[in-house]
């Protein structure tokens, strides 16, 4: 088959990713092989290629929004079938007998394992996925529109639940890509006032299309006092603009994986009245079968731009250089 690979972790503009040969990857026991259709294009992904998440995998193919057909089970799968529509999403594995898995908070296992990070993901024409985290997909959605369900939007909506938001509240999203655009649909099917606070005109027309109630630079107030924000430009010098934005009692939430450094918080002005900083790491299964659940009966649905999977370089370089809105997603073009 063909695939993508992290060659050497390079700004993608140096070329970091190699489009090589490789053969089709063996299902182990508990595993799905999946024929790729449609792979999203994450920020994390970009921060694979460029090595702001640490190697874990020397050469790894990233991609973790699969949208693919079972093409092969391990020996001890019994619950998929070769034909099957499946997901594959970021979280890949969990030891499943730690103290957070035990709690249900696999999201914090110390041995979990990420598709695209420690397992080669979907910039290819196969991958495989534990068939106990292989997602079964809502009937009648295509897979271009589903792909960017799978991290954008579950980790969007962990994000969303991170931040208490209240019935009614007033939600403040700094950044407006893929996962900010799918989860501003849930707060607003939810009832949020939602206010979009980012630099890019594409983004901000797509919002007011949505319905937010405004949108502003990501350095400005909003219109009133927000319950909840959430951060998604990976811009640690927001945080602190983001915290004197929440009412009393409000809650931040950080959705990226990767973040620039935070600057000095003022205590009086950024965190006193119960103000609350919150991280968000990964999800858990419940999370995405919940908002896979909320997606389809609030019909919430990725705005999408296409690229062939043999063109996986460029679209990494469009994505860092903010070409397009809402979400790009590969095609596999190749088989």
């Amino acid at each position: 088959m063909r695939a993508w690979s992290v060659s050497a972790p390079a700004p993608v503009e140096d070329d970091p990713l190699r489009f090589v040969e490789r053969p089709v990857p063996v299902p182990a026991d508990d595993e799905l092989l999946v024929h790729v259709r449609a792979c999203g294009v994450c920020r994390t992904d970009l921060h694979v290629a460029e090595g702001d998440l640490p190697v874990r995998r020397p050469g790894v193919t990233p991609g973790h929004e699969v949208v693919g057909v079972v093409a092969g089970t391990g020996a001890a799968v019994t619950d998929f079938a070769v034909g099957d529509r499946v997901g594959v999403a970021w979280l890949r594995r969990t030891d499943g007998t730690c103290a957070y898995c035990l709690r249900g908070a696999e999201n914090l296992c110390p041995r979990s394992e990420y598709t695209g990070w420690n397992a080669d993901g979907g910039y290819a024409e196969y991958t495989t996925v534990p068939a106990g985290f292989a997602y079964r997909l809502p009937e009648g959605v295509e897979d271009v529109a589903l792909a960017p369900l799978l991290c954008a939007g579950i980790i969007g909506y962990r994000a969303l639940r991170r931040t208490s938001l209240p019935t009614g509240g007033r939600l403040g999203l700094y950044g407006f890509g893929g996962s900010a655009h799918l989860c501003a649909q849930v707060a607003l099917a939810e009832g949020a006032t939602v206010h979009v606070l980012t630099r890019d005109a594409a983004a901000r027309r797509l919002a007011l299309d949505l319905g937010a109630a405004s949108v502003r630079d990501a350095y400005d107030v909003p219109p009133e006092p927000l319950d909840g924000a959430i951060m998604f430009a990976p811009v640690g010098d927001l945080v602190p603009v983001a915290l004197r934005a929440l009412d009393r009692g409000g809650i931040l939430a950080v959705a990226g994986i990767h973040l620039s450094d935070v600057p000095a918080l003022h205590y009086e002005t950024d965190l006193f009245y119960e103000k609350e900083l919150r991280s968000v790491t990964s999800n858990t299964r419940a999370d995405g079968r919940e908002f896979l659940g909320l997606a389809a009966r609030h019909g919430v649905r990725a705005t999408t731009h296409t690229y062939p999977l043999s063109d996986a370089a460029q679209a990494l370089k469009d994505l860092k250089a903010g070409r397009f809105d809402g979400a790009a997603v590969l095609v596999n073009d190749l088989s």
